[in-house]
């Protein structure tokens, strides 16, 4: 269960849907039996990760340790957000490493106490998205209960086509806390845009029964009109999804990272984490007051003991530029 509470990229899906199993869930999930993993090329039973950085842009301490450990080879993807004050800064840098995997983390939520951001549209183009402070809204729910799907569509596009502007094609796309799966439409309109621009999206294959009855099992009652727009996507998808584990000390985090891959099927499952340089502003609460968190997620894959791990696991390693490859061939 507290694995599932930090799943980003689909815990909303409780939103999306009335109590009870989908009616027709055979049309939309079937029954899997090859994965992801196997249809890209990868060896039958092979597990193989992306280790994934989420929240590139936010501020200059997360673009610092993205930039690291995406240059010593220890993290595999990362993914900026486009309303952040670091954005701008990171696209240049992104743009300076062309073989390198930044995607864009679509961002439609302003979290934070005192550190926020506005849309990049024009506050008249998508008045829903935003708060008394002309900010985006703190709250998921705010927005699943303001924004019509017509002004996420308005904001995403907008999103992607800044990093255009700056001269940066991005290699995937994703969603901040989960916004783009809080509601169907949004959904919808998340991954028609994806295979309309052809940059993968990040989307959970759910035709295999047990991942679909953990998800279930955990509270996410995934309904047919979801069913539809998974099943209508096209680009390549992933067998899982998941986020480094929290603990109360380094070696906490650690082993129940350990104790997460382990327990990992066969298949291609991308685990996103937070990292940031410890700074003084960040350890202030200026920023954010997860900073230590996202400072042990920082030192977890350049530690020699979790390299050892994966290589005792046979751990394979991939990104979406090699997705994409395979996908094409």
């Amino acid at each position: 269960m507290a694995r599932r509470k930090t799943l980003l990229g689909l815990a909303l899906i409780l939103t999306l849907a009335s109590a009870g199993p989908a009616q027709s869930e055979q049309a939309y999930y079937g029954t899997k039996d090859i994965t992801w993993a196997q249809k890209l090329g990868f060896a039958a039973g092979s597990k193989v990760l992306m280790l994934h950085a989420d929240d590139a842009g936010l501020c200059e301490e997360a673009n610092d340790a993205t930039q690291q450990y995406l240059l010593n080879g220890s993290i595999q993807s990362a993914a900026a957000m486009p309303p952040t004050p670091g954005f701008d800064a990171f696209i240049a840098w992104a743009k300076d490493h062309p073989e390198l995997d930044v995607g864009l983390h679509l961002t439609l939520t302003s979290e934070w106490h005192s550190y926020r951001w506005p849309a990049v549209s024009a506050a008249g183009d998508v008045p829903g998205l935003l708060d008394g402070e002309d900010k985006l809204w703190r709250k998921v729910r705010q927005v699943a209960g303001s924004a019509s799907a017509a002004e996420i569509e308005r904001e995403i596009r907008a999103q992607i086509e800044k990093s255009l502007a700056l001269g940066y094609r991005p290699d995937h796309l994703d969603t901040h806390m989960g916004t783009l799966y809080a509601r169907a439409d949004y959904a919808e309109v998340f991954l028609r845009v994806a295979q309309e621009y052809n940059i993968p999206a990040n989307v959970i294959d759910l035709s295999d029964p047990d991942i679909l009855s953990s998800f279930r099992a955990d509270g996410f009652p995934i309904n047919d009109e979801m069913g539809a727009v998974f099943s209508a996507y096209r680009l390549p998808k992933l067998d899982n999804f998941t986020s480094v584990p929290k603990g109360d000390s380094y070696e906490e985090v650690r082993d129940n990272f350990f104790a997460l891959v382990k327990s990992l099927k066969p298949g291609l499952t991308e685990i996103i984490f937070h990292p940031t340089v410890p700074s003084q502003r960040i350890k202030s609460g200026a920023i954010m007051n997860s900073w230590r968190q996202r400072q042990w997620e920082a030192e977890l894959f350049d530690d020699p003991v979790v390299k050892r791990f994966f290589e005792q696991e046979k751990i394979v390693f991939t990104n979406w530029k090699e997705i994409m490859s395979r996908f094409g061939k």
